[in-house]
Formats: structure tokens, C-alpha cells, sequence
């Protein structure tokens, strides 16, 4: 192999292997992260306008779709809300499972949240779902963590109040009593209180005469006329039916009649927001303190209402199966794509390693690159300098082949010979004149070729100087196109060339005509030499060989050269090269 084509070999790859490496089979992989800060930030708008509106089925897939697109770093305040968001809306639908495992999500980022507030909900929902699903230790020890939380007094009041009522469940009524009784007379001032504040403490409050009244304590009855007063002047109609409920529990064994009315007012109360336990209570009142024909009506009202709430659980159960399917759904997707990532980042640590070969082999071909440099360059330096020395022993070689003996022989002549004889004085001057042209063809070997504008007519010079009384040359197209655009190398090549190949053929053929062509087209220049020479008579190797210089000359500037003997037409030489 020629060092030019090792160099372009090297050269292709060294481009390859700077190419980045991409995965196997073709496939690139291409592991850019987004940034979906300014989408989650919108998404969030949207969803707890929903929430606050309790449409919670266009709720569900936004606050999906949030924790999927969220960063858990950048975006964790909006991970963190809408985890907290579903966890409500699963318990909403009573999937107490479901919200349990939002939670359990919430968890890791807590001790990054600065605000108390997100500690708060999640122990608070983590309570509440252990008081539904009947593990009431375990609803009072989140309770009791979120208590100790350093957070604001309303919050404080409503967990003390949470943990009343898993007492009141237990059937700790003292207990719960108790507490009940700190946030009624501490937690509440009638003097600064919102509206709000004073529905949670008629709350706490009903909750307070329950336990009274678990205890057979009569202090019951005042506790549950006073809480009826407050919210009659409120106007709270989201929970005036459950004191009129309370109060026909209270006369149920004492005043059936009264207990009747008052579970009517409930019922009716209950029926106008569609509150369904309180309307409950007070239909199974109604059925307890109606006679004849009044208790066949409240419990056959009672049936259908119980039917209409098995309805609506089953409607409620279908409208939320699509979440169900959702959730399922979306945390198949979560798998995948968590496969997905894991490959992707073997993936990259594949092409991390594969990095590194390739600078490992781009860094040895590199110093490979420039070692061949090097050395080339030194070697030019070397071919250059014996080509020089070639050249000087060449001209030598002439000068003492060709004008040794002439010198010689016209000196000698000088020496013994009469010069002032015309005859001699004529053959003398004979001699000087072949000394003088052999010389004048030795400089024109070795001196410099002028690629200006007098290129051409320095070129027709040179091939007319081989003419001879013996032969005659023909120039053709040398002035049809205008070699100023033709590279100085090409043109100082094509110069040698041509002049090698007329001092051959000087010498190795008998051509008595020969006639040297010129012709261009868009890429390349096309020289042919011809001559009707008829000495080799097929012996062309013997000039090829003499010729081997012209071969390696063009093909130093990409060209090629033909050769072409024929004893009945002579020789022809096809020279071509690009501009």
C-alpha cells in the first residue's frame, strides 16, 4: 500500500471515531432532561380549581399528570401538594388503600419542606385513613405527631378534636370529654373568632354533649339547645340537621313525640344540602317513635331511602372506576418508563465507556498521524535532497559524456590545425556551435520553468528546440484555453514531462515527424504526444522504463499516461490530468 492511500485511510478514521458514538443498532440514544416546571406550575392552577370546586373526577388526571411531568427537586412543593390532593380524593371515594399510598410517597420529602403545613396534612390524612379502615392506635399515633408539630393554634384545636372522636370510638368517653373540654373553654373566644372557627367549635362542642350524654351526664341536653341556638343565628344549614338529630336521640326513651318532631325538622333539614348520615339517623328515629300508619310510611321511606344510597354508592363506584383503571394504568407506565430509565442509563454508561476508547484510539491515531507526518516530511527532505544530488550527477554525467569529448576534440583541432585556412576555420566553428547547443539544452534541463503569463510561449519554445533538420514538430491547441487558472505545480510538471519525453525520444526513436495535441475540457487537460516513429517495433517496455520518471512526475499531481507503440503508425503517449 502507497503511504498517500495509508494517509487517507488514517485520515477517514480518525473523522469516524470523532464521530460521537451512538447506540447499537443504530439507535441513538439521546437522554436530554426537560424542564416542566412552568407546565406543572400551570397543571397545579388547574387542578385545585377543580379541587376547591370538589370536581374531583377532572381533578384526578391533572394532579396525575402533575406528579409524572414533576421534578422531584425543582418541582417538589407541587409533587408534594398534589400527592396530597389525591390522597384526599381516595378517601373521598372511601379508597382509604389508595390514599394510604399517596402518603406513603409524601414521606421521603418532608424533611426538605420548610413549612410545617405539608407535615401537618399528610399526618392528619394518615390518621383519618386509620380511623376509617378501624386501626385506631395507629390513627392516634399520627395524630399525636402532627400535634407535635410546630404549627398554628387552629390546627392544633382540630387535631385534638380528631383524637376526641377515635375516643368516642373507643368508647372512651371520659377521655374524650376532657379533651373536648379544653378546646370549647381554651381554644375558642367568641370575641375574635371567624365563622368558620365557630362551626368547628359547635363541633367540638356536639361532640362534647355526646360524651355527656354516653355518661348520663344532663348536661347534655344544655350543651346540645346551645349549639342549636348558635347555628340557628348563624344560619348554618351545613350542620343545623345534625343537632336536631342529636336532640331526637336525646328524647327517643323519654319523649317519642319529641323526638319524632325533632327528627322530622332534621330529616327535612338533612334532605334540602342532601347530607345522607344524618338523613339516615333521622329516618331510623322516625321508624322508632312512629305508630300505625306513620310507621309503615317512615319505614318504607326508610327502605327506599336505603336503596337510593345503595344506588348512588354504585353510581359513585362506576363514576371512579375509570380512576381505578387510571391508577392502574398510569403505574404500569410508571414501570416501564423506570425500566425505560434504567436502560437509558446503562445505555449511557455503555457510551461513556465507549467515550473513552475512542479518545483512547483517537489520542494513538493522532500521534500516529503526526509520527507518519514527521517522518514523510523528513523523507521528502531526504528524497529531495537526492534528487538534487541525481540532478547535479546528472548534468555531470552530461557534461562529461557530451562536451568532455567535444572540448576535447576542438581543442585538439585548434592545436593542430591551421586555423587561418577558411576550411578549418569553418569546421571549427562547426564544433563550437554543437557545444554551444548541447550546453544551451543542458540549461534549459535544469533551469527554472516561468508559469506566468508566458507560460505558453516559454512551453512552445522549449518543444520547438527539439526540432531538427531530421524532425519536424507540430503544436496543436496550445493556445485554445488560457492556462493562468492551471495550478503552478501542474504547469511546472506538464513542462518536465513533455521535455522528458522529447529528450527520449531524441535519442530512443527514429520519428522523422512528431506532433504534440492540447485540449481541455470542464475537469481535466488532456496532452498527446505522437510521433511516426518505427524503431521499437513493439519493444515498448524498453521506453516505458526510460520513462518511468514522466510516470511517477504525473502521477504526483493525480494524473495518468499511456503508452502506445504501433509499427505500422508509430508511437502515441496519452498524458491526462485534473485542473
Amino acid at each position: 500500500m502507497k503511504i498517500s492511500s495509508f494517509l487517507k485511510i488514517l485520515l477517514s478514521t480518525f473523522f469516524l471515531l470523532s464521530i460521537p458514538t451512538s447506540c447499537e443498532k443504530g439507535k441513538k440514544v439521546i437522554v436530554k432532561k426537560i424542564d416542566n416546571t412552568a407546565e406543572v406550575r400551570r397543571l397545579t392552577i388547574i387542578g385545585d380549581n377543580y379541587f376547591d370546586n370538589s370536581d374531583y373526577k377532572n381533578a384526578f388526571p391533572i394532579y396525575k399528570k402533575i406528579i409524572f411531568l414533576s421534578d422531584p427537586v425543582k418541582d417538589r412543593i407541587d409533587l408534594v401538594d398534589a400527592l396530597i390532593a389525591l390522597s384526599h380524593i381516595y378517601q373521598y371515594q372511601g379508597n382509604y388503600i389508595l390514599s394510604e399510598e399517596m402518603v406513603v410517597k409524601i414521606l421521603p420529602h418532608l424533611k426538605y419542606m420548610k413549612k410545617t403545613r405539608f407535615a401537618w396534612q399528610t399526618y392528619f390524612i394518615q390518621g383519618f385513613n386509620y380511623f376509617k379502615t378501624g386501626n385506631l392506635e395507629r390513627a392516634l399515633f399520627y395524630y399525636r405527631k402532627a400535634l407535635r408539630l410546630n404549627t398554628s393554634a387552629d390546627r392544633k384545636w382540630s387535631i385534638l378534636n380528631s383524637m376526641g372522636v377515635v375516643y368516642m370510638k373507643q368508647k372512651r368517653y371520659k377521655l374524650a370529654a376532657y379533651i373536648f373540654e379544653i378546646i370549647t373553654t381554651v381554644g375558642y373566644s367568641k370575641t375574635n373568632s371567624s365563622r368558620n372557627r365557630t362551626m368547628g367549635y359547635c363541633v367540638e362542642l356536639n361532640n362534647l354533649g355526646i360524651c355527656y350524654y354516653n355518661l348520663k351526664n344532663p348536661k347534655a341536653l344544655d350543651i346540645y339547645k346551645k349549639v342549636l341556638e348558635i347555628r340557628l343565628k348563624m344560619n348554618d344549614r351545613e350542620d343545623i340537621s345534625t343537632s336536631y338529630t342529636v336532640l331526637s336521640e336525646y328524647y327517643l326513651n323519654s319523649n317519642p313525640s319529641l323526638a319524632k318532631k325533632y327528627a322530622q325538622i332534621g330529616y327535612k333539614k338533612a334532605s334540602e344540602i342532601n347530607f345522607y348520615t344524618d338523613r339516615k339517623y333521622c329516618l331510623s328515629f322516625l321508624v322508632q317513635s312512629a305508630k300505625g300508619n306513620e310507621l309503615r310510611k317512615y319505614t318504607n321511606l326508610y327502605i327506599n331511602f336505603m336503596d337510593s344510597i345503595n344506588t348512588a354508592k354504585l353510581k359513585l363506584k362506576n363514576e371512579f372506576s375509570d380512576i381505578k383503571y387510571n391508577f392502574k394504568r398510569d403505574k404500569e407506565e410508571n414501570l416501564e418508563l423506570r425500566a425505560q430509565k434504567a436502560e437509558h442509563q446503562l445505555e449511557m454508561q455503555r457510551q461513556k465507556n465507549r467515550s473513552y476508547i475512542s479518545y483512547v484510539v483517537i489520542s494513538i491515531s493522532l500521534l500516529s498521524l503526526m509520527f507518519i507526518v514527521f517522518h514523510l516530511t523528513k523523507k521528502r527532505k531526504r528524497d529531495t535532497a537526492n534528487e538534487i544530488f541525481k540532478n547535479e550527477m546528472r548534468i555531470s554525467e552530461k557534461l562529461q559524456s557530451e562536451l568532455e569529448k567535444d572540448i576535447d576534440k576542438i581543442l585538439s583541432f585548434s592545436k593542430n590545425s591551421n586555423l587561418e585556412k577558411e576550411e578549418n576555420k569553418e569546421q571549427f566553428l562547426t564544433h563550437l556551435n554543437n557545444i554551444y547547443s548541447k550546453t544551451r539544452n543542458i540549461s534549459r534541463e535544469t533551469s527554472e520553468i516561468l508559469t506566468d503569463e508566458n507560460f505558453e510561449i516559454g512551453l512552445k519554445e522549449m518543444v520547438a528546440s527539439y526540432a531538427t533538420s531530421h524532425l519536424n514538430i507540430i503544436i496543436n491547441g496550445l493556445n485554445t484555453f488560457s492556462w493562468s487558472k492551471i495550478d503552478r505545480v501542474k504547469k511546472i510538471t506538464a513542462s518536465r514531462v513533455i521535455q522528458e519525453i522529447f529528450e527520449q525520444m531524441k535519442t530512443l526513436n527514429n520519428a522523422s515527424l512528431a506532433s504534440i495535441t492540447f485540449k481541455k475540457n470542464k475537469k481535466n487537460i488532456f496532452i498527446t504526444y505522437t510521433d511516426n516513429g518505427t524503431k521499437f517495433n513493439g519493444e515498448q517496455s524498453i521506453l516505458e522504463k526510460r520513462l518511468q520518471n514522466v510516470e511517477n512526475r504525473i502521477e504526483t499531481i493525480k494524473g495518468t499516461i499511456n503508452f502506445d507503440a504501433n509499427s505500422e503508425s508509430g508511437f502515441k503517449i496519452s498524458i491526462k490530468f485534473p485542473i
